[in-house]
């Protein structure tokens, strides 16, 4: 198992997973992603934001990362800290608690960024989500109600947020 940044010629099996994770959000009644922008995943690979994990030679999840999330943490962005979004993982690959992995790579990403802490969010009060995040070393943080929302994607529009975070 490998952990990298994503490249250029990965966008394609990088939108496979979204639309992957997106039918799997609607067959399971939850709110879907939308359709990324293109632009949007090769700039995060274009600043080393996009990420990869990499098992016998398939790409077997991704997610991106960002060092600011106000829309989402409001004053507790002012925290040093590491934002992950949109994990995604291969249909083959679901089931082997890949998260874990993800997060003992975040926990060294962060001590190595100064961070303090590794925070994630996930649209809506979904019970096993949250119970499978906090399983992974996460704790559940709570509900949010977003307030400003003009510069996120259109599941944020209006919508309640779980957030999750590790301190480091």
């Amino acid at each position: 198992m490998k952990i990298c940044n994503s490249q250029v010629q990965d966008i394609n099996t990088i939108f496979e997973l979204y639309k992957n994770a997106t039918n799997l959000q609607k067959e399971k009644s939850m709110i879907a992603w939308p359709n990324f922008e293109k632009k949007l995943v090769e700039k995060e690979i274009d600043e080393n934001r996009q990420w990869k994990l990499i098992i016998d030679g398939q790409i077997a999840c991704v997610w991106a990362t960002t060092d600011s999330d106000p829309q989402i943490w409001e004053a507790k962005n002012n925290d040093p800290s590491i934002y992950i979004h949109r994990i995604s993982t291969h249909p083959n690959f679901r089931g082997r608690n890949l998260v874990k992995n993800i997060v003992k790579w975040a926990i060294k990403y962060a001590i190595k960024s100064n961070k303090k802490y590794i925070r994630m969010d996930t649209v809506g009060e979904n019970i096993k989500l949250i119970s499978h995040y906090k399983k992974c070393g996460f704790d559940f943080i709570g509900l949010s109600r977003l307030k400003e929302t003009s510069n996120l994607p259109f599941h944020y529009q209006n919508a309640t947020v779980s957030l999750f975070q590790i301190t480091i």
